[in-house]
């Protein structure tokens, strides 16, 4: 795959925890991706302030007094201590992909946005100049804007934009090219600059809601019984916490660190403590704490799930669903609006449980970030595990008839040498035939779909192909067909 060929992505975030975890994952996995920007940005959880002493009182706030910043460290880097962690691997990484991009190409694209003050969006900032270059720029792919904070910082990359070209005879078709080449996916709104400016100016931007517990603080809600291993400390200890740098970076529960020194919401550097004690010793206690070692948080990572090159095709539509889960339409937000957390996947059960358009692939997700840390440490292509590599014939779009059968064929090659083992399966809420298709030879690298005598012309059916190599640590690669009906 060629690097055109990646999505195209900026990713702004502030300084919590879990965007720290969530930035180690992506650098992890910049192999699959075109990064042209990381942005540190504010919200309405963290802000800087502006250096001068201005002060704002808060009222819906747990503080007395008036602050000059929040929950923001003095020189503040956690995006520069990240991509410092990640150039100490980079050579190994580039043994097992030599698309990793260079240490220093990362360096030169970050960047501070809007960071003095909650929704501040009067004054061009370094990133979002950055974000406006890339949107008026020549490049014709999608620039997919990842929002792990506040909206501010691109509100005024695009209101640049206005002020720039409004009232001018090119303003019709700038917006219009701009609105077709944004694509924002955000985890809730946390500021006001999404409400009060982005959705009713750039109304034909498609923006995605991924906000959820799946990956976040309240995780252990809805992981499926068989990945919740996953959170435990002993899994994280060897495949996270343990390997190298990037891995020691990041954060568990008792880890001894803080983001901001006395932060009253951060105690997550604590353990064994209750949370009646927790809250005697001045903190505010909003998740239950859990013991030492543990998965904390990484909400904002699925931003970035569905833009992963591995195979599901999330990235070109959200309603096709992936690691980052599968949109559902937003009517009222908007004409190309969509939200995961009202999606509803049915699982093997016949039930629909909480998040499972994303929690169905945790564990796929989850293994294949323990194998890039290990990555990272491993600087013989052969001492690691690798992804299979996976195509279908006749092809990923076809169309066929009504009752007509169409024949599969996986093409897949591990290049480790381990036993593949293949698996087709209908994703029935990711197409628009309501039934249910057969498959015959769902279990073999050759099946067959016959495409249902009552499906309509312009239906469309999504089978799905997983390929899992049989190592110890097992990755699975995919592919997804699309049917249209003829």
């Amino acid at each position: 795959m060629q690097r055109e060929d990646r999505p195209r992505t900026i990713v702004t975030a502030d300084p919590e925890l879990d965007d720290l975890n969530s930035m180690i994952r992506l650098l992890l996995f910049s192999n699959e991706l075109r990064i042209d920007g990381l942005v540190y940005a504010s919200s309405r959880f963290h802000w800087k302030g502006d250096g001068r002493g201005t002060t704002f009182f808060l009222p819906d706030r747990e503080y007395d007094e008036p602050v000059s910043s929040f929950r923001w460290a003095p020189g503040e880097r956690f995006i520069h201590d990240a991509v410092e962690a990640y150039a100490k691997v980079h050579a190994n990484l580039v043994v097992h992909d030599p698309r990793y991009p260079s240490p220093d190409s990362l360096r030169s694209v970050i960047r501070d946005g809007n960071i003095e003050f909650e929704g501040e969006m009067e004054r061009d900032t370094p990133g979002s100049r950055l974000i406006e270059e890339a949107l008026l720029d020549d490049d014709p792919a999608p620039l997919h804007l990842q929002v792990w904070a506040g909206t501010s910082t691109i509100a005024r990359a695009l209101k640049a934009i206005e002020d720039r070209f409004a009232g001018t005879a090119e303003w019709d078709d700038v917006r219009a090219r701009v609105s077709r080449k944004a694509v924002i996916t955000k985890f809730w709104s946390q500021d006001g600059t999404y409400d009060g400016y982005i959705r009713p100016n750039w109304p034909d931007i498609r923006v995605t809601d991924i906000g959820g517990m799946a990956y976040g603080y309240g995780i252990r809600r809805v992981v499926r019984p068989e990945d919740a291993h996953m959170l435990r400390a002993e899994w994280m200890r060897e495949h996270i916490t343990s390997v190298g740098p990037l891995g020691a970076l990041y954060r568990v529960w008792g880890d001894g660190r803080q983001m901001v020194e006395g932060d009253y919401t951060d105690f997550f550097h604590l353990s064994g403590q209750s949370a009646e004690e927790l809250r005697e010793m001045g903190y505010t206690v909003w998740i239950d704490p859990q013991p030492a070692g543990e998965w904390v948080s990484e909400g904002d990572t699925p931003n970035m799930l569905n833009l992963v090159q591995n195979g599901l095709r999330g990235h070109e539509h959200p309603s096709f669903g992936g690691w980052g889960g599968r949109g559902v339409r937003t009517e009222d937000e908007g004409p190309d609006t969509w939200t995961t957390a009202s999606s509803a996947d049915r699982a093997p059960d016949g039930s629909t449980p909480g998040e499972y358009s994303m929690t169905r692939w945790f564990g796929h997700a989850q293994r294949d970030f323990a194998t890039r840390l290990q990555w990272s440490v491993t600087p013989q292509y052969d001492d690691a595990n690798h992804h299979p590599v996976v195509g279908v014939e006749p092809g990923l779009d076809l169309t066929a008839a009504p009752g007509e059968s169409l024949a599969l064929t996986a093409r897949a090659v591990d290049r480790d040498g381990d036993d593949l083992f293949y698996s087709w399966w209908q994703y029935a809420e990711a197409g628009t035939y309501a039934g249910t298709v057969e498959l015959t030879g769902a279990d073999r690298a050759e099946a067959t779909l016959d495409v249902p005598a009552d499906a309509a012309p312009g239906q469309t059916i999504h089978v799905i192909l997983e390929v899992r190599d049989g190592a110890p640590m097992p990755l699975t690669r995919y592919a997804r067909v699309i049917v249209t009906v003829a």
